[in-house]
């Protein structure tokens, strides 16, 4: 059995003889590069590069957000002057402009800031960052995630302007672990991010 093979079934995943035969030489090699095993079940991903197409705040819950261009970032806290920022756990909401499109698609007229996100990305593959990944915007701006999508107890402000709302489904949210300024155009760089056994993980949906 090749060493890539031995990392993936020691990180829990199921190896047919199949998948043994495909896993040689060079393929091996890149499976101990994208793969390491620890007691907590940890598969770390690929870099990922995208951008900040706007920076949205409101200075009340539950309604659209607008494009102020830039805005810091405040540690402990979310962009300053934003109705949602506060020492919580969501103190940074970000929605990928693929999601919004996605509403756009199904006759919705909806633009940056409509489903109250306080940056809108390109690029990144936001829903799919696991807790705990490290988000870095800018030359100085670090983010942690804290928590994928959200639970609506009721229909908001938003729902009834836009028709449908993605951001429960799609958002995502995130505390301010470095401040700085973020502005439209910045860089998102997701360094690595660390896939855990949900055995592991409890994410609240609050």
């Amino acid at each position: 059995m090749c060493c890539g093979i031995a990392v993936l079934q020691c990180c829990g995943f199921e190896v047919n003889s199949n998948t043994a035969k495909q896993h040689n030489g060079s393929r091996a090699i890149n499976t101990l590069r994208l793969a390491t095993c620890t007691s907590r079940g940890i598969l770390m991903k690929a870099m990922q590069k995208g951008k900040v197409l706007a920076v949205n705040i409101s200075k009340d819950k539950g309604t659209k957000k607008t494009n102020i261009q830039s805005c810091g970032l405040l540690k402990d806290f979310g962009l300053a002057g934003d109705a949602h920022a506060g020492p919580w756990h969501r103190q940074v909401s970000l929605l990928a402009n693929e999601s919004i499109e996605k509403m756009r698609a199904m006759g919705l007229k909806v633009g940056y800031g409509d489903f109250a996100e306080n940056i809108t990305t390109e690029g990144i593959d936001l829903v799919h960052l696991p807790i705990g990944t490290e988000v870095r915007i800018g030359g100085s701006v670090r983010l942690r995630v804290t928590q994928i999508g959200k639970e609506c107890h009721q229909r908001c402000a938003i729902y009834y302007q836009a028709g449908d709302c993605v951001m429960p489904k799609e958002g995502i949210f995130a505390e301010v672990i470095k401040e700085g300024e973020v502005r439209v155009g910045d860089e998102i760089i997701i360094e690595k991010s660390e896939a855990r056994n949900p055995k592991f993980e409890t994410i609240s949906k609050s």
